[in-house]
């Protein structure tokens, strides 16, 4: 996948991801302040990288619906 490419998907993840929470905005209840979101591929293997400085990593599964993965 070119930069360009994984630019773009993850573009559209953002975009899915806000739809979803426009639907089902108690999604946004899930996410701890000053998180770090990163978007998963369904069929991805988790890799969980360590926060930045006083952050929180909550990440997403990306299948129809975007649910959060407990890690």
């Amino acid at each position: 996948m070119t930069k360009k490419e994984y630019a773009e998907r993850n573009i559209g993840l953002a975009f899915d991801f806000i739809r979803q929470i426009i639907d089902h905005p108690e999604i946004l209840d899930t996410i701890p302040d000053n998180a770090e979101l990163d978007f998963i591929d369904k069929d991805a293997p988790v890799k969980v990288k360590p926060p930045g400085k006083g952050k929180k990593v909550v990440l997403y599964k990306v299948e129809r619906v975007f649910a959060p993965v407990k890690g």
